[in-house]
């Protein structure tokens, strides 16, 4: 992660990219034995932060410690307030289903997405669109 930091020189302001955790790489990964071998082997690592010692796999960072990351990057999560039920009519406001009516047929609130099945050529088809791609009719 890296943040903008300014700083004044001779009475000149002077924008540099700093980074947040110099040396370190942060690695989103489902651990497996494969997965944390490769990490492991990388040329450059040295070891991991919370490894209780050699050869014992590290903990992975809480919840709340990677949203304050990802916040600090400016990636900051995703709000979208929409009340929409299983079965509902919605119309696809953007992308390449613009226009589309359908029904809701899954909802996956974690992902911000919703599978709608919308009526192409007669026969009706899933679509998985995000939550601010719609709206309720």
């Amino acid at each position: 992660p890296e943040e903008e930091e300014t700083s004044k020189k001779d009475g000149k302001a002077k924008t540099q990219i700093k980074k947040t955790f110099p040396g370190y790489v942060l690695v989103e990964l489902i651990m497996t034995d494969e997965s944390w071998y490769v990490v492991r082997n990388t040329p450059g690592v040295t070891g991991f932060v919370g490894s209780a010692g050699a050869g014992s796999k590290p903990n992975p960072l809480l919840p709340d410690e990677a949203k304050f990351i990802l916040k600090q990057m400016g990636m900051a999560e995703k709000t979208v307030d929409v009340e929409v039920e299983l079965g509902e009519q919605v119309r696809v406001t953007s992308g390449p289903f613009s226009n589309q009516v359908g029904e809701i047929k899954e909802i996956d609130v974690e992902k911000y997405k919703l599978t709608v099945l919308v009526d192409m050529f007669g026969r009706e088809t899933p679509v998985e669109v995000e939550f601010d791609q719609i709206e309720k009719l």
